[in-house]
């Protein structure tokens, strides 16, 4: 398990979510290995019908506290188009709750 998935299994015992800056200068990565290191991760949860982990991440000025943009392309490309960004994410964040 990589150092990302453990910190967002911790976070999602917790049922909490952090900011993409914050995670990025916690596990010491540049922002764009973060973001490399998500897509990994959903592309793994999408293959094996797993909420989306990088869920757990929120853009810092967001006021419904929804993922950055790019998550939600994602998820469409992988099949699972966000019409409605909160309740998809309201959705994913029960999931891996739980």
């Amino acid at each position: 398990m990589t150092a990302l998935e453990t910190r967002l299994a911790a976070l999602a015992a917790a049922g909490e979510t952090i900011p993409y800056g914050a995670l990025a200068r916690e596990l010491g990565l540049r922002m764009a290995e973060l973001t490399a290191q998500l897509e990994t991760l959903m592309e793994e949860d999408a293959a094996g019908g797993r909420p989306f982990r990088a869920a757990l991440l929120r853009q810092r000025l967001s006021p419904e506290g929804l993922p950055a943009p790019g998550f939600f392309l994602k998820a469409a490309a992988l099949g699972h188009p966000a019409d409605d960004p909160a309740a998809f994410t309201r959705d994913q964040r029960r999931r891996l709750f739980g």
